[in-house]
């Protein structure tokens, strides 16, 4: 029942967006946000299967300027910048993918390289080298792929034939690995549960990080870029040393630079909310010598943007492209703002009620 009531909620969704879409309003809404001032989009994708990412490439392509990164960010920071007559005066809107996973070699590059659309990958050159599976993913699969009925994890028996104390353990187990206070700390815990769970099988091809010969195919064809993603993927905000953050921040760079034979100026904070970046992960970016870093703030840009404080938008692989042209613009989502704000506003309107006080 949940689940048809989740497809219901959806289609009315596409239902909605197709008549935004198909009424004109979208282009209207493209056109007053052109209007309304200076604006970069920069959306936030990670893998590049298990949805449509060719419809919403197809529909960016057709109504934004889709750019390099590089080039977007320098044409937006660039004060002195003119206007010329008859200039593409699309919205810019740039596309990456966090992490460097081998379906955006397998899926998105051959996607890209057909439709002529430039996109940056945030690479972790730790997890290149070692070929290991990412941590994040770690939770769901050794469960998933446990060869024992009972696993002793840091003191707690989990009964792995009930389904309860199975999503207990894969929640424990990303938990423990996200709130890490250091890369050892993280990776010794998941080698130890992973003996505790009898877990060696390997992890399926796609969800595997990209090699650095997928890299270069990819830099050589001058339609993907790339940019730095940490060495091991810690949330800098988690880590207990500042010399750590550093290092992480730092020795990417470095690596990068001399796997692909020339500077690499931006950088994207794993997970990437305030809260995960800490102001050591902020300095540590400036020290490093990265001339942009993203987060993943759910904004757009605009002339006042700190450049190491990028906003992106989620990228939804699988999200319909009506829901994104609609959202995009600003024409989704309204109801459930008005409803947060609504309830902000709730215990104040509630006290003034006897003054007959009215809000607008």
């Amino acid at each position: 029942m949940g689940m048809r009531l989740g497809e219901m909620k959806e289609n009315v969704r596409v239902l909605v967006a197709a008549c935004l879409y198909y009424s004109g309003l979208v282009k209207l809404a493209l056109w007053c946000m052109r209007r309304s001032g200076q604006h970069l989009i920069i959306l936030n994708y990670h893998r590049a299967i298990g949805g449509d990412l060719r419809r919403q490439l197809l529909y960016l392509r057709r109504h934004y300027r889709i750019m390099h990164l590089e080039d977007a960010l320098e044409e937006f920071y660039l004060s002195h910048k003119e206007k010329k007559r008859g200039r593409d005066r699309r919205i810019p809107l740039v596309l990456t993918f966090d992490d460097g996973y081998h379906d955006n070699y397998t899926h998105g590059f051959a996607l890209a390289r057909e439709l002529q659309v430039p996109f940056t990958i945030f690479l972790i050159p730790g997890y290149i080298e070692s070929g290991d599976p990412f941590w994040w993913r770690e939770g769901d699969r050794l469960v998933r792929d446990s060869q024992v009925d009972v696993a002793a994890i840091e003191g707690h028996a989990y009964h792995l034939g009930q389904l309860e104390e199975s999503r207990a353990l894969a929640q424990f187990i990303d938990t423990r690995a996200r709130y890490a206070r250091s890369v050892a700390e993280r990776e010794t815990f998941l080698a130890d549960t992973r003996r505790a769970l009898g877990v060696f099988s390997p992890v399926e091809e796609e969800a595997l990080p990209l090699t650095w010969a997928q890299v270069r195919e990819m830099e050589e064809s001058g339609i993907v870029s790339f940019g730095a993603h940490t060495m091991h993927h810690p949330i800098l905000g988690y880590l207990a040393d500042p010399a750590e953050v550093r290092q992480e921040v730092g020795e990417c760079r470095r690596v990068l630079e001399q796997q692909l034979g020339h500077p690499v100026r931006t950088f994207a904070y794993p997970v990437g909310k305030l809260e995960h970046i800490s102001e050591e992960g902020l300095q540590a970016v400036k020290e490093a010598g990265y001339r942009w870093a993203l987060t993943t703030i759910e904004e757009l840009n605009n002339a006042q943007t700190d450049p190491y404080l990028l906003r992106r938008l989620p990228g939804d692989l699988a999200q319909h492209w009506l829901v994104m042209a609609a959202e995009l613009v600003g024409l989704l989502g309204v109801v459930s703002r008005l409803r947060k704000k609504y309830r902000a506003w709730a215990p104040v309107f509630s006290r003034s009620r006897s003054t007959s006080t009215k809000f607008s």
